[in-house]
């Protein structure tokens, strides 16, 4: 589990794809980005990024994306999971607790994309913000997040 229910959303956004497999919680980016304002346009796809030098970063993945056989068993729903290649909910204003994080966070040090789509306290080159820490980690490695990108 990588993002606790404990939050707030007061943006969201339903108009991504997501055609690897994730683990809610982290920053997804554009992959590729779609033309116009579509909201079925398989190219508008999001991913967790390798590198975050110039990438884009359009929210928090709320769902985890999964790779079933949908022949021999169903979406877990209570779970929250999409099917790889499916819609995808980021979190684009709100608040988040989370253990993707790279490094140790202190209260109010800002939140940078890092690679992977973790959150960190060190700005790589070119790796925008995306937030700001609300606490350091706790036992469990996870910590409170203000999301607004």
């Amino acid at each position: 589990m990588a993002l606790k229910p404990d939050r707030i959303e007061l943006q969201t956004d339903i108009s991504f794809f997501m055609s690897t497999t994730a683990t809610r919680g982290g920053v997804a980016s554009l992959s590729s980005a779609g033309s116009g304002v579509a909201m079925d346009d398989a190219s508008a796809v999001v991913a967790y990024t390798t590198n975050p030098s110039g990438a884009y970063p359009v929210g928090v993945l709320l769902n985890d994306v999964v790779n079933l056989d949908l022949t021999r068993q169903h979406i877990n729903w209570h779970k929250d999971e999409v099917q790889k290649g499916g819609k995808v909910a980021l979190l684009r204003n709100g608040q988040v607790t989370t253990d993707q994080i790279d490094g140790t966070p202190t209260n109010g040090a800002t939140a940078y994309l890092h690679s992977g789509g973790k959150f960190s306290t060190t700005q790589l080159s070119g790796a925008l913000a995306v937030g700001q820490f609300l606490s350091a980690k706790d036992t469990d490695g996870y910590a409170k997040v203000s999301i607004n990108i």
